[in-house]
């Protein structure tokens, strides 16, 4: 795979990176880019799409902390591979710089530079693994102090009690110190679980299905080895016998319809005790990708009904209750509706006393928002719904 320029974007089209390994590109692509991402989006479309062309010009590109991540080509290249080494760089540069915004690349640009031509060389891919970069990268990180960050990650949305979960956002380099020179020995693990879930008109649930990751990052020194374990009724496809039996028949517990493991992982007792083995590398990585479509019970319960007040009129009225138990917080809630294209306007209707509450009509691309900033559920831990 090869590609000829490789550059990073702001929300304001501000060229914060640029790198040139082949010249086969105009020197105007950064302005072509964010021209056709913008007017894609006045024009009253959707987002522009992460592949287009432009004047034989092959443009790729993945959005990540509001940064847009650019490759670009003259060749017929593999577009998921090409968006997986944009991911892959952008996950390098936060392991190094411990976070990722527009703040960090400038302050650490000449590091960022470095990690570039360590990762491509004249356009081809070297290595994306920040274990392997460890041995050729020399220039100490300046980190973002933790003040001047942007607020937590938005996908972290649920707090217990008054202590907010952990996400995803570690915000320390992998080869920068605590103050003092020790350095302290952590590893965080999150679980990331995408939930997509169809409801019928009277709210009952038609298909569910959910897509997880076992994230891990490691601070511990010396390569210690890391034994994982998961629950033991886990069954990985119908059969509930072998990591690799997918035969029929009835299983029980949590059943998995299929997963894949991080190069690392060692999978010798799996199959015996469900526990991982694995020397973490350096950075953050996938310890184990899934998906299940067995039966659960979503966080949320949506109920919708509409009716028509007239020839071109209509009332929507959406409901959501919380499933989850009462010590937990949901922040943050988006809800979005995509209404007909001939929709010319819309208003909005609140139960008396909505506080932290706000609706909008994107008329670009006629969309209803309803953004909650916080939902608590009424239901007691234990209680069934």
């Amino acid at each position: 795979m090869m590609i000829s320029q490789f550059f990073v974007l702001s929300q304001r089209g501000d060229n914060i990176v640029f790198r040139d390994y082949r010249a086969e590109v105009p020197k105007g692509s950064t302005e072509t880019f964010f021209r056709k991402v913008k007017f894609w989006k006045e024009d009253g479309n959707a987002e522009a799409p992460p592949i287009f062309n432009v004047d034989g010009v092959n443009y790729f590109h993945v959005k990540v902390v509001g940064l847009y991540f650019v490759a670009t080509t003259r060749v017929n290249v593999s577009p998921s591979l090409v968006l997986e080494l944009l991911q892959r760089i952008a996950r390098v540069i936060k392991d190094y710089l411990g976070v990722l915004n527009e703040d960090s690349f400038r302050k650490n640009f000449v590091l960022v530079y470095e990690l570039l031509d360590e990762v491509i060389d004249f356009g081809y891919v070297q290595t994306t693994s920040t274990e392997v970069l460890k041995s050729y990268i020399f220039n100490e990180p300046i980190v973002v102090s933790p003040a001047r960050l942007q607020p937590i990650d938005p996908a972290a949305i649920f707090t217990q009690g008054a202590k907010r979960m952990p996400g995803t956002a570690v915000t320390k380099s992998v080869v920068a110190n605590d103050p003092g020179g020790r350095r302290r020995e952590e590893i965080f693990v999150d679980i990331i679980e995408k939930i997509s879930v169809t409801f019928s008109s009277s709210g009952y649930i038609l298909t569910s299905e959910i897509d997880g990751t076992i994230q891990m990052k490691s601070y511990l020194s010396g390569n210690p080895e890391i034994r994982l374990a998961l629950n033991e009724d886990l069954n990985i496809g119908r059969g509930g016998r072998s990591v690799y039996d997918y035969r029929s028949s009835s299983g029980s517990g949590v059943i998995l319809d299929d997963c894949n493991f991080h190069e690392s992982v060692r999978l010798d007792s799996f199959d015996s005790d469900r526990t991982l083995s694995l020397v973490p590398p350096d950075g953050e990585f996938p310890v184990m990708n899934y998906r299940m479509t067995q039966e659960f019970k979503p966080p949320f319960h949506v109920n919708t009904l509409i009716e028509e007040a007239g020839r071109l009129k209509a009332e929507v009225i959406i409901k959501i209750r919380a499933e989850f138990p009462s010590d937990i917080i949901a922040n943050t809630i988006t809800v979005q509706m995509p209404l007909p294209n001939y929709t010319s306007r819309a208003s909005f209707e609140l139960e008396p006393g909505a506080a932290g509450q706000r609706t909008d009509f994107k008329e670009s691309n006629k969309m209803l928002e309803w953004n909650l900033k916080k939902v608590i559920s009424q239901r007691k831990q234990g209680q069934s719904a």
